[in-house]
């Protein structure tokens, strides 16, 4: 608290000091850990969940359906516990164990926001998306062009050569498709569309010469190259069951890919267990020394001391611990000498999806599980404001064919999971038997839609009411806006006439009315920026006026962009990591 005297046990500082230390293992947590542990820094690692080894902590990979007490779906008395999380798609019995449970880790809702978060080694890199496609130098522009937010410090020719460092590693499958606004990257073999996929596109793309359609990219190993062999991972087998953990390390997480990595060079701690209370800032050496933990079990208090903190927590929870790191420096929180701190949260708009039927070819069908889906990048507003709502969204379709008298709902829902769930009610003997027969071909659309960062969205600390392990519970406050329901309307109106274009029928719009939270890609809070008078972070992702410490992940983003984000994640990460390590080289922190 302001006013709290700095008390450093000297036995203490010596035991636990590190020259980095790295909050969060999830996405951002497991590059900065890699690129900083390759560099020669003994970089300690603080998870606040349990450890989850790779192969050995996946404990239902390989589980059939009918070995799951209730064929994967969730007991009725789970769901009415956990009414937030049940609501996330990739939530079943065959992976409950990775997802954060309503009453374990309460936050408050100002504002209805569904806050999906998981709490292990590996974070929510084991049950994310693994959609990957580069911002384009629109993104970057945006705010600036449009008069959002603030600037960006950096444009897409800062990154494009990290985006390049990051996909070899990871390994990232797609095709080049020479798209400006979805610039190309080091891709691996692409996945195949389906028939109706490919006869889409062509009448799409024939209808329309500002719209592109092209076959998503993911982090899922086609061809596995050298790098991912020396990783230990093989080839994706399509599966569809990703959300497990995959014993072939067939998609990119933490757990298979760059934590093993940081740690083969005998430079990596990593403490499980390990819940952050705030980073300690040293008054009289006008720097951040350490950071404050509470162990999750102990509710012990220790002090870990490094010369460079990177807060990779994930968005929302970088901006808890940084607001709850208050000094006599700093009583609003690190770094927040304007204020902002914790405001102009965005996020992503999945409120929109389409469904349509398609009288495709009945001898012919599709292969495997397919972790991803044909998408469309932003044709809205790219090269001037041309609609009566601000920036625009992407757009996902799939076709597939159902199972019998059961439509192909659930298969087309596999981009990476973001579709519904479904419950079938069919039964019998005559249901069974028309499952091993190919039904009618299904179409499935959805939106990625950009929202506009305000200040209003925004999250802060209680002021009275605490976790059990004393901290503050996060207030949220996030919500759609006048634009948001344009540019949904937009979407259902325009991919409406695109399918109806490409020779879809029975089309059948719908809103999901669902929270701000649940497309788990929120961002913002500590923003960059060129001015410290409105930004928190400067180019290179540090504190203004803290610059010892680091933010690399969702909490970084000035904007949102139409696209996924966790592909620019690891290349800011990776970027800002090797500029740390020449800044410590210099002395500069």
């Amino acid at each position: 608290m302001p006013g709290d005297t700095l008390n450093i046990n000297n036995k203490g500082l010596q035991q636990n000091t590190y020259d980095a230390i790295v909050i969060g293992s999830g996405i951002s947590g497991g590059w900065t850990a890699k690129e900083l542990c390759e560099h020669g820094l003994k970089t300690l690692v603080l998870e606040r969940g349990r450890n989850v080894v790779h192969l050995k902590d996946y404990p239902t990979a390989t589980k059939a359906p009918w070995e799951f007490p209730h064929r994967q779906q969730m007991p009725l008395s789970v769901t009415k516990e956990n009414p937030i999380v049940g609501r996330c798609y990739a939530f079943d019995e065959a992976t409950a164990h990775f997802f954060v449970k309503d009453k374990e880790h309460p936050y408050i809702q100002e504002k209805p926001f569904d806050w999906i978060r998981g709490y292990q080694v590996g974070g929510k890199s084991i049950i994310w998306a693994r959609q990957t496609q580069r911002w384009s130098k629109y993104d970057f522009e945006g705010p600036a062009r449009d008069g959002f937010a603030v600037d960006w410090p950096i444009r897409y020719e800062d990154l494009a050569p990290w985006y390049s460092y990051v996909e070899l590693f990871a390994g990232i499958s797609g095709n080049k498709d020479g798209v400006e606004t979805l610039p190309d990257g080091e891709f691996l073999p692409a996945w195949e569309m389906t028939c109706v996929e490919k006869d889409m596109q062509q009448k799409i793309m024939a209808a329309y010469k500002d719209r592109y359609v092209v076959q998503g990219r993911c982090a899922h190993l086609t061809k596995p190259t050298s790098v991912h062999i020396k990783q230990g991972r093989g080839q994706c087998q399509a599966r569809s069951m990703c959300y497990r953990g995959c014993p072939f390390g067939g998609y990119y997480n933490s757990n298979s890919t760059t934590l093993p990595w940081a740690e083969k060079t005998g430079n990596l701690t990593l403490k499980p267990f390990s819940v952050v209370h705030s980073i300690i800032y040293d008054d009289k050496k006008n720097k951040a020394v350490g950071v404050r933990v509470i162990g999750a079990h102990t509710k012990q208090s220790t002090d870990f001391f490094a010369k460079i903190i990177f807060v990779n927590a994930a968005c929302l929870n970088t901006n808890l611990i940084l607001l709850n790191s208050t000094s006599n420096r700093f009583p609003n929180g690190l770094g927040n000498d304007n204020g902002l701190l914790g405001k102009y949260v965005a996020f992503h708009n999945y409120r929109g999806t389409l469904s349509a039927s398609y009288d495709g070819p009945e001898d012919k069908y599709h292969y495997g599980r397919r972790p991803t889906q044909p998408m469309m990048p932003n044709f809205r507003n790219v090269h001037t404001q041309e609609t009566d709502f601000l920036r625009g969204y992407m757009v996902f379709y799939s076709a597939a064919r159902g199972r019998g008298n059961y439509n192909a709902q659930e298969s087309v829902g596999q981009y990476a999971g973001k579709g519904k769930k479904y419950n079938r009610q069919e039964l019998g003997g005559e249901y069974k038997d028309a499952l091993s027969e190919p039904g009618g071909w299904y179409v499935s659309m959805m939106m990625q839609g950009e929202t506009i960062p305000k200040e209003a969205n925004h999250v802060r600390l209680s002021k009275d009411q605490k976790d059990e392990w004393g901290i503050p519970l996060l207030v949220t406050s996030v919500a759609y806006d006048d634009n948001d329901e344009k540019s949904l309307k937009d979407f259902l109106t325009q991919g409406a006439e695109m399918l109806d274009k490409a020779g879809c029928k029975n089309i059948q719009p719908h809103d999901s009315k669902q929270a701000p939270g649940l497309d788990i890609h929120e961002v913002g809070g500590v923003r960059m920026g060129k001015d410290p008078k409105t930004s928190l972070l400067n180019k290179w992702n540090q504190l203004h006026n803290c610059p010892n410490v680091f933010v690399t992940d969702g909490a970084c983003m000035v904007s949102t962009s139409t696209q996924n984000p966790s592909i620019t994640f690891m290349a800011i990460t990776a970027r800002a990591a090797n500029h740390a390590v020449e800044e410590l080289k210099k002395g500069n922190v």
